[in-house]
């Protein structure tokens, strides 16, 4: 069994609320996340688990309630503030540059962590040329941990959806986040494909020392790979705990589960 080193607290979500119109989307949810751990969210469809990935990451500002991140109260935080301040992310839907290879995708994650101007880097003058050298020998890094050397040239819409969100989960890391939220990485894919991206996200873990919260409807996977879960159910938070307590709380058996499964 992995060892996890898991630290204190690095992300405190506090009392989040969070409507559309008259839907109320996440109520009063609270839950902390630990440095260097797996931190999965389940629920049925509906749940409220994307949305609250959106809070985290700044796509969605909560009409109530507060994300505490490293310490530091973020109000009114945008992506890309988020993004600069450690925190990555993976959608549902795959949001790649069809057109561009798998290296060039890749490298879209890493410019956060470029200073050079737009201009410089387009006519790639001297500065800047020798900027996105230095940042490419990550992203060959990156290109490496996840086996897609073979494709690294290969325009990302011609490879096949698992690996198409191989290449989802490598331009998130390129930006060596923090913490990185994982919005379903495994979502439509097969067992064999399952087996390795568990693998990788183990790994990123382990290697990268990232703090993962995922959001995943595979409940073999999640008691596999989770230190804790928190369980949401329309909007509110029925259970939260260790993998084996949140798969024997009757209130999640019967939300979630189902006792018929």
């Amino acid at each position: 069994m992995r060892q996890r080193k898991i630290g204190e607290v690095i992300l405190d979500v506090r009392n989040i609320s969070l409507s559309f119109g008259g839907v109320k989307a996440l109520q009063g949810i609270s839950f902390d996340v630990r440095e260097h751990e797996v931190r999965a969210i389940i629920g049925p469809n509906g749940a409220g688990k994307s949305s609250m990935l959106n809070c985290i990451n700044g796509v969605y500002h909560p009409q109530e309630g507060e994300i505490v991140f490293r310490g530091e109260v973020r109000r009114d935080m945008d992506t890309h503030h988020a993004a600069e301040s450690g925190i990555g992310r993976t959608f549902q839907n795959l949001a790649l540059f069809k057109g561009m290879s798998v290296l060039d995708n890749i490298m879209t994650g890493r410019n956060l962590r470029m200073k050079t101007g737009i201009l410089a880097q387009a006519l790639h003058l001297g500065p800047a040329r020798a900027e996105e050298l230095r940042e490419r020998e990550f992203v060959e890094h990156v290109i490496d941990f996840l086996e897609i050397q073979a494709y690294r040239k290969t325009p990302v819409g011609r490879l096949p959806y698992g690996l198409q969100k191989r290449v989802d989960l490598g331009r998130a890391l390129a930006a060596q986040p923090q913490v990185l939220l994982l919005d379903e990485p495994m979502a439509g894919m097969n067992l064999e494909e399952k087996q390795d991206m568990c693998r990788f996200v183990l790994d990123i873990n382990d290697e990268f020392g990232t703090t993962i919260v995922l959001i995943e409807h595979d409940m073999g996977v999640v008691m596999d790979i989770s230190d804790r879960v928190v369980v949401l159910d329309y909007g509110k938070k029925i259970g939260d705990g260790t993998p084996d307590e949140v798969r024997n709380d009757p209130e999640v058996i019967k939300a979630y589960l189902g006792v018929s499964h």
